[in-house]
């Protein structure tokens, strides 16, 4: 199993499979990552020497990957809500910042269906 910059990499994949496990590597840029450093596509994770993992080691540290870029959206997200911005304020109330819509669907944003409604509008029975 290869530890890149921090991560495991599933040793029975394809390589160009297994660097997107790499938190900020997608699939465009492990194919670019492979290509600079001349490895075949179709190897698998298990069967990289040591020094190709070192070069993939060190293609992948050129880019900003999983902590530094964890850290960099953090740091966004706590500007646009310092600053007052609009999609600051949709970050914070936890609703969907890229203009979808609320009435239906946003679940995933907004967690499940509150209960209630109508037990609230209920009227409370009195003994006489």
């Amino acid at each position: 199993m290869a530890r890149i910059v921090g991560v495991n990499l599933p040793s029975n994949k394809r390589v160009e499979y297994a660097l997107p496990y790499i938190f900020g590597i997608g699939l465009k840029r492990s194919r670019d990552i492979l290509t600079q450093a001349k490895i075949d596509f179709d190897k698998r994770v298990h069967g990289l020497t040591d020094q190709e993992v070192a070069m993939i080691e060190k293609l992948a540290q050129q880019y900003m990957v999983e902590g530094d870029l964890r850290k960099e959206i953090t740091l966004n997200i706590k500007r646009l809500q310092e600053v007052g911005s609009y999609r600051g304020m949709r970050h914070r109330r936890g609703l969907p910042v890229r203009g979808q819509r609320t009435k239906t669907n946003a679940r995933t944003r907004k967690g499940p269906r509150k209960k209630g409604g109508a037990i609230a509008l209920k009227k409370k029975v009195t003994k006489k």
